[in-house]
């Protein structure tokens, strides 16, 4: 029989940490990722490839976009704002102490 009331195997996780690293560290990699490989790299290597195209790792790039190559555009365009976005609450939010989860501050 198990006893409701029994304290949990894990505390909860305390609050007052620092969440702007996370705000940081997740914006800056939705930006790097959304703008700079899904739209940068993307264009640039369609922009580059010879008439005949190119294969890169098993992936073809020819010097026209299809449809594959319009999409990853968009998501990298809408990744890289929301990346942003968490940037821009990064700097917004109030400070706190930087902490690891579960440790005692």
């Amino acid at each position: 029989m198990v006893d409701l009331s029994e304290s949990p195997a894990v505390p909860p996780f305390e609050e007052g940490g620092d969440e702007r690293w996370g705000y940081w560290i997740a914006g800056g990699l939705l930006v790097f990722l959304g703008w700079g490989l899904g739209v940068l790299l993307n264009v640039v290597l369609h922009l580059t490839a010879p008439s005949g195209g190119d294969r890169i790792l098993g992936t073809y790039f020819g010097p026209t976009m299809g449809p594959y190559a319009w999409a990853v555009l968009g998501l990298g365009l809408f990744s890289g704002a929301v990346g942003v976005v968490l940037l821009l609450l990064g700097r917004s939010s109030p400070r706190g102490p930087l902490v690891l989860p579960g440790y005692a501050y």
